[in-house]
């Protein structure tokens, strides 16, 4: 069975945009929602691993659509991969049962991983360097180091949102907008790199 999953983050968002793009390829079944990516756990999330079956492919607009954060996105694509179901991204011309497609995932799981270690140790160091100068923390940095700052505590996975606000001073708005501008060149540039690497080696 083909199932389509599409989301948006707000009640205020609408979901013709993905609709359009899944009706096109087809789909048996759609689930659909409202909810922030930020947290793994939401109802439509749950209904569509309640109602696949090994063999059944999940189509979705964009990898995004699936989290917000990268470690949690190849969290579940892991999880269904290992209940025999496959995935097709439209937007990143993705699909788990092609060797192409597995190597993208591999490759995305390595960098993520690679990435949050590097970057809870810098904020580690970054702290406690900080703390030994006697920089308070509280106040609030400008411009792109603020931002800087602000996404390195996100990615350590030590602070929430709140923390991260007060600490820095940015915006939660900004916050969230500039976490959705990161992953969404991280995924370009990944692709980019893993198409080249397959023009390389066909030539």
């Amino acid at each position: 069975m083909r199932i389509a999953y599409a989301r948006v983050s707000t009640d205020k968002q609408e979901l013709y945009r993905q609709l359009d793009a899944l009706k096109k390829v087809g789909y048996d079944k759609l689930i659909q929602e409202k909810f922030t990516g930020t947290q793994k756990k939401r109802a439509g999330l749950d209904s569509l691993f309640n109602t696949v079956r090994p063999g059944d492919i999940i189509i979705i607009e964009s990898i995004s659509r699936l989290g917000r954060k990268t470690l949690d996105i190849l969290s579940t694509v892991e999880e269904l991969k290992e209940q025999g179901v496959e995935i097709i991204s439209l937007k990143e011309n993705l699909d788990t049962s092609t060797p192409t497609g597995q190597a993208m995932f591999q490759m995305m799981a390595v960098i993520a991983q690679l990435e949050r270690d590097l970057t809870v140790q810098r904020v580690n160091e970054g702290l406690t360097s900080a703390k030994a100068r006697g920089v308070k923390l509280g106040r609030p940095k400008m411009g792109k180091q603020k931002v800087k700052d602000a996404l390195r505590l996100y990615d350590s996975g030590q602070y929430s949102v709140k923390d991260i606000i007060r600490i820095t001073g940015i915006s939660q708005g900004s916050l969230y907008r500039k976490l959705k501008e990161r992953e969404s060149k991280m995924l370009l540039f990944d692709i980019k790199n893993k198409l080249k690497k397959d023009e390389d080696q066909s030539s």
